[in-house]
């Protein structure tokens, strides 16, 4: 008797697994939070998914699952503060990592600096251009203001 179980696990069922674990992987999430997520898409228990994990499914992925855990680091802050992966890393490694890192976040700041930079630019062009706006404006007033005052003072001297 060959008969296929009927909770036997699909290809398309373990992709499913395989995909959701990797990105909370690199994401920083839990393993068991994958699970979770993972039970719901496919009606089973966060247990069977984690059993199947941990039974088949990561050993086919032990290279993007190290691929996923190094983007997690390269890929925000939070890796930088995460001591269970530098256990186990060499130092070199780390301090590589960390480098490359700092280097990443020094490009972009130069770039945020630059769009800073144009940005204040073109707000001091258009405030310049605002105050000889109302300097004109006040010239008129001012120039109305006389105006008037000397029509006062001729209208006095009339009566």
């Amino acid at each position: 008797m060959n008969a296929t179980r009927q909770d036997a696990w699909t290809e398309d069922e373990d992709i499913i697994l395989a995909e959701t674990v990797l990105r909370h992987i690199k994401e920083g999430k839990t393993q068991l939070e994958a699970f979770k997520e993972v039970a719901k898409q496919l009606s089973r228990t966060s247990a069977a998914c984690g059993f199947r994990w941990n039974a088949t499914i990561r050993k086919e992925y032990q290279e993007q699952i190290q691929q996923a855990k190094e983007e997690r680091k390269l890929g925000g802050r939070k890796a930088i503060w995460s001591f269970e992966e530098s256990k186990t890393a060499p130092e070199k490694e780390t301090i590589e990592s960390a480098i490359l890192l700092l280097e990443k976040m020094k490009s972009s700041f130069a770039e945020h600096q630059d769009l800073a930079r144009k940005e204040q630019e073109k707000l001091l062009k258009n405030l310049e251009e605002e105050n000889k706006k109302l300097k004109i404006q006040l010239q008129r007033y001012e120039n109305a203001w006389e105006e008037m005052g000397n029509l006062w003072k001729w209208i006095r001297e009339k009566n």
